[in-house]
């Protein structure tokens, strides 16, 4: 079964948008974005454009791309102390001359739906957040829909970035999965996946999985992009949908979702 991404979120907003709408607050999205990069200015409309129909107000703030580190986390502490937004949001990646985790840190966890500031991953961590890391609600949402039960499936998670990886293998191990994370160091990756009940993958490399790296009835979801030959792909081959009883291909699977968590974390914080 392939997952149709945009169908599940647009049951996301329609639920977001009457629970917004009863609990008659006003909730406020602030995005803060450096320089103007046309990819990210893209991906920030697909927001907006959720955030308008289930009634959550955006306001963008943008700064230039070769502002310093220290200025610009005097920024972000100046959007967050507005009390009228509900949540901060830093649209990544950043210019490499800023260090991204200090000014993702300036973030309280009350205003984080994102989930990057340290202090919102060390609440997720010891299981005392009440939101999650908005790729992990995805792929969580995903699982529910589809009854999926982890206790004792074993699960292969491609790269172990701050984004997918690290998150969605503590989740997984919270739920009970065998979890194995394997990245370019990883001698003879197909041993682990060949073995994995589930695999998630989130590296940014064109078609890295492939059919004869799967076993029959795998569920696989992919959580990377990147471009090839000016089309966005994902980690794993779309003929891998073939072998697996549950897939969520890019574009169109995890993405559309991933967003509808953001929204959904937001409106969890603003009660």
């Amino acid at each position: 079964m392939i997952i149709n991404g945009k169908e599940i979120a647009e049951k996301i907003k329609s639920s977001l948008r009457e629970e917004i709408l009863a609990s008659k607050k006003k909730i406020r999205l602030a995005v803060l974005k450096v320089g103007a990069d046309p990819v990210t200015a893209k991906y920030l409309e697909v927001k907006r454009k959720f955030a308008e129909a289930v009634g959550i107000d955006v306001r963008m703030y943008e700064v230039p791309f070769d502002i310093s580190t220290n200025k610009l986390r005097e920024k972000i502490s100046e959007i967050m102390h507005i009390e009228e937004n509900s949540g901060v949001i830093v649209q990544l990646p950043l210019p490499e001359a800023i260090n991204a985790q200090y000014i993702l840190d300036a973030i309280i966890p009350e205003k984080d739906p994102d989930m990057l500031s340290a202090k919102s991953w060390g609440k997720f961590s010891t299981g005392k957040s009440k939101i999650l890391p908005p790729v992990v609600g995805a792929i969580k949402i995903i699982f529910d829909e589809n009854k999926i039960e982890l206790k004792g499936k074993s699960a292969v998670v491609v790269g172990a970035g701050r984004l997918v990886g690290k998150p969605a293998a503590l989740w997984l191990m919270n739920e009970g999965a065998t979890v194995s994370v394997i990245d370019e160091n990883t001698q003879d990756q197909n041993s682990y996946t060949l073995k994995a009940d589930i695999i998630i993958s989130g590296v940014g490399k064109p078609r890295l999985i492939q059919p004869d790296m799967v076993k029959e009835g795998v569920i696989a979801i992919d959580c990377g992009t990147s471009e090839s030959s000016g089309q966005v792909v994902g980690d794993i081959d779309p003929e891998v949908a073939k072998k697996s009883s549950l897939f969520a291909p890019v574009p169109g699977g995890v993405g559309p979702i991933t967003i509808a968590a953001l929204f959904k974390n937001l409106f969890e914080l603003s009660e």
